[in-house]
C-alpha cells in the first residue's frame, strides 16, 4: 500500500514526479496533510482537479471517531478511533494549565503481557503506521479546535516494539511544515526493550524516555512484567545510563503501586538504592484496577509513605495526577469495554 501520509517531504516530491507532477506540489500536499490535518483529497482546494483525481487512487489514512468520553471532573477526553481495517485504538486529550497533552497508541493491542494493563489482554493485533499515529493527534485537534503542545506515547502498545514506524512518526511530528512539535515536548514510554533503548539513544532526539519499571528488583518485576524474564533490571538501568550520557535527558521511571506486591517501605528503600546514581524522576501511579486482574491499589496513606521514603533517600518523585477518573481513563479499558460489548451483542 502507498501510504502518502507517512511519507517525508522528500519522498513526497519523488512521488509527485512519478505521477508526472511538479515537485512543488509535494509541499502543498504535505501542508494539507500535516499542518491543516485534511481528512480527504477533496479538501485540498489549491490542487488541480486532475491531480486530486489521481490521488483518489491512493487511500488517505483518516481515523473515524467511534466514541468520545468527556470527564466532568477535569475535561479529559478519551477517544476510541476506528482504523480503516476495522481495528480500534484509544487516545486521550489531557488539558493542563501549560497546554494540552495528547496520549496516543502505537499498536493495536500489545504483546508485552504486563499483569496490571488492560491493553495486553487480547494480545497484539498489529503495529500502527506512522500515519495512524499522527492521525490520532490530528483528529483530536480537528474535534476540539485546540492546539496540542505535548505528545506522550503511552497508550496501547509498546512504542519500541514498533521501532521503525516510531522513528518515522517522530520525524514527521517534529518536522517544519507540519505540527512542528518540539522534541522536548515528546515522551516515549517503554517496558524495557534494552537493545532499542540503545538504538534510540543514538538517534539523539531530545525527548523524554519513560521506563515502566514497577518494581525494585528482578523477582517482583518478573511477577508483574514478562519482559523482565528477558532483560534484567540492571540491564535496563545500564541502558538508561547510556541514554542519559548520549542525550543529556533525565529519565522518567513509571512505578505502578500494587497493594501488597511492590508498595512496602522496604520496596521504596530498595528502589531508591537502585536509582541513586541516575539522573531521574520517579512517577508513582496507584494502579488502575482491571476487571480481569486481581491487582488492588494501595490506600492514600501507603502511597504517601512510599513517596516520602523515596524523597528522604534523595529521589525526585511525584504521584501522578489522575486524569479522567470518572471515565475509562486507564489505558486499554475503553477499547476492551467496546470490543466486549460488540461480542455480546
Amino acid at each position: 500500500m502507498t501510504d502518502i501520509k507517512s511519507m517525508t517531504l522528500e519522498e513526497l516530491k519523488d512521488f509527485m514526479v512519478s505521477l508526472g507532477e511538479k515537485p512543488f506540489r509535494a509541499k502543498q500536499i504535505f501542508s494539507w496533510l500535516h499542518e491543516h490535518q485534511a481528512a480527504s483529497w477533496e479538501e485540498m482546494t489549491n490542487l488541480s482537479r486532475d491531480l486530486r483525481q489521481k490521488l483518489e487512487e491512493y487511500p488517505l489514512t483518516s481515523l473515524h471517531t467511534e466514541q468520545v468520553q468527556v470527564s466532568s471532573l477535569d475535561g479529559t477526553r478519551k477517544y476510541l478511533f476506528r482504523l480503516d481495517d476495522g481495528n480500534m485504538v484509544e487516545s486521550v486529550l489531557m488539558p493542563y494549565r501549560h497546554g494540552n497533552s495528547v496520549c496516543i497508541s502505537t499498536q493495536v493491542g500489545c504483546r508485552m503481557g504486563c499483569r496490571f494493563c488492560a491493553s495486553t489482554l487480547g494480545g497484539l493485533e498489529r503495529n500502527l503506521l506512522p500515519s495512524e499515529m499522527l492521525d490520532q493527534i490530528y483528529r483530536i485537534i480537528q474535534d476540539t479546535g485546540e492546539k496540542v503542545s505535548n505528545v506522550v506515547l503511552m497508550g496501547t502498545g509498546e512504542p519500541l516494539d514498533n521501532y521503525d514506524n516510531l522513528l518515522r512518526f517522530l520525524a514527521l511530528l517534529t518536522e517544519e511544515g507540519g505540527l512542528h512539535i518540539s522534541q522536548r515536548n515528546l515522551t516515549v514510554s517503554t517496558c524495557g526493550l534494552v537493545p532499542r533503548i540503545y538504538d534510540l539513544a543514538r538517534e539523539e532526539y531530545q525527548l523524554t524516555l519513560a521506563i515502566s519499571l514497577h518494581a525494585p528488583n528482578d523477582e517482583i518485576r518478573r511477577q508483574l512484567m514478562p519482559i523482565a524474564k528477558k532483560y534484567s533490571m540492571e540491564e535496563v538501568l545500564q541502558a538508561c545510563r547510556d541514554y542519559f550520557s548520549q542525550t543529556g535527558r533525565r529519565i522518567t521511571f513509571e512505578y505502578s503501586l500494587v497493594a501488597g506486591v511492590n508498595d512496602s517501605p522496604g520496596n521504596a528503600s530498595e528502589l531508591a538504592g537502585r536509582l541513586k546514581d541516575l539522573n531521574c524522576h520517579v512517577n508513582l501511579i496507584p494502579v488502575n484496577p482491571v476487571r480481569e486482574r486481581e491487582n488492588r491499589r494501595p490506600d492514600r496513606q501507603r502511597v504517601d509513605n512510599f513517596k516520602n521514603k523515596l524523597e528522604k533517600c534523595g529521589i525526585n518523585v511525584t504521584i501522578r495526577r489522575e486524569m479522567g477518573a470518572d471515565i475509562d481513563g486507564a489505558c486499554g479499558q475503553l477499547r476492551r469495554r467496546y470490543l466486549t460489548a460488540e461480542r455480546e451483542q
